[in-house]
């Protein structure tokens, strides 16, 4: 998704996940982005666990239009831990979100 103007990127991982493929079977969610097959990640809790990625900085205008993408293709919003210590939001496939208080509780592990 083209986010338009990022504010800032930085490698950081999302700590308590792994990764994990979906398969998506909306047509016109297939038709978008080309394929049915997607990454993605699920909350296992372990602290020693993390899945690569990439934290973008965005505009509220720029969250607003991902979660419009997102929804479509029954991705929700939750906020993380990151190994550097700062807090983000990702999405995950909405069928295998965690609770948002599961999440929340591991990052408040010292």
């Amino acid at each position: 998704m083209d986010l338009g103007g990022t504010l800032g990127i930085k490698r950081d991982v999302p700590v308590g996940f792994e990764s994990i493929r979906i398969v998506l079977d909306d047509p016109a969610v297939i038709a978008a982005s080309g394929r049915a097959e997607h990454p993605n990640a699920r909350f296992d809790g372990s602290a020693t666990r993390a899945v690569d990625g990439t934290a973008f900085e965005v505009s509220d205008a720029e969250l607003a239009a991902a979660d419009r993408a997102e929804a479509a293709a029954r991705y929700k919003r939750i906020a993380v831990a990151l190994a550097s210590g700062k807090e983000a939001w990702i999405y995950l496939y909405a069928p295998t979100a965690p609770d948002p208080s599961a999440v929340a509780a591991l990052s408040a592990r010292p």
